[in-house]
């Protein structure tokens, strides 16, 4: 594994040097976007909107439009000034229990490796979190963008799951939610009934992608023998189904199918 980030873990007064590495990966399949009839590849360039030539990266630079359509233009440098003292540490300014942050906030995955040198304040910092039970809640920078996340216990090994601002999120009443329950008791108990014989222990690795191994078959027979494109038959979709049949009779079916 490569590094995306090394600096320091600020615990109190104790500073732990650490390198962060990225706590999950893709497996999604790569397609090259080609003209379709002669698999000519595509190329994407970077053009003004104002003469329509072509711009090198060496020409490019980050601009904050202002109100009267002028631009700020901001450097590497700028971005690093904005808060240097902030860009190697991850600052732990608060402890609290993982259960009181819900999971709309949790967003992305790194595994906390130390330094050689900070063996013994990583164990420390790491069983402090095992034996209070918490969490601690910190600030970190990375890319020139400020990040919330809190620092976690797995396994022995300390995560640093990145989090959303709480401005960063919707307000859920924004969409069209139902009110107060119209459903009968008879039908939430079927509910609840196909809850429960649905209901397994989480065991993540038993999840596999299907899609991209049905993708990846296709392609293989494709590359093998091309078949001509037959039309496809028109299936009723599951919503024309749901509309047609009554709830308590989609109810009635999905416990007989659980008990076959």
């Amino acid at each position: 594994m490569k590094a995306i980030w090394k600096g320091g873990i600020s615990f109190g007064l104790v500073n732990i040097p650490v390198r962060l590495y990225s706590g999950a990966t893709t497996h999604r399949i790569d397609f090259d976007m080609i003209r379709k009839k002669d698999q000519c590849a595509i190329q994407y360039v970077r053009v003004c909107k104002k003469d329509g030539k072509e711009v090198s990266w060496d020409d490019i630079a980050k601009g904050y439009r202002k109100e009267n359509g002028d631009y700020i233009i901001l450097d590497k440098a700028d971005f690093a000034k904005a808060a240097p003292e902030k860009t190697q540490t991850i600052d732990i300014f608060e402890f609290v229990k993982e259960e009181e942050i819900p999971s709309k906030y949790l967003e992305k995955p790194y595994i906390v490796e130390p330094a050689k040198e900070a063996q013994k304040t990583y164990t420390l910092l790491r069983e402090a979190l095992k034996k209070t039970e918490k969490v601690g809640l910190a600030k970190f920078v990375i890319r020139t963008t400020e990040h919330l996340g809190i620092l976690k216990v797995e396994d022995d090994v300390i995560l640093l799951i990145q989090m959303r601002f709480d401005e960063d999120l919707r307000d859920p009443h924004e969409a069209k939610i139902p009110g107060k329950s119209t459903v009968s008791k008879k039908e939430l108990d079927m509910a609840i009934s196909i809850v429960d014989q649905l209901t397994e222990k989480f065991e993540p690795e038993k999840y596999k992608d299907t899609y991209k191994k049905e993708l990846l078959d296709m392609i293989q027979k494709k590359s093998k023998v091309k078949t001509e494109k037959k039309e496809a038959k028109p299936v009723k979709s599951k919503k024309e189904n749901a509309a047609s049949d009554d709830l308590l009779e989609q109810l009635k079916a999905s416990i007989e199918a659980l008990k076959n």
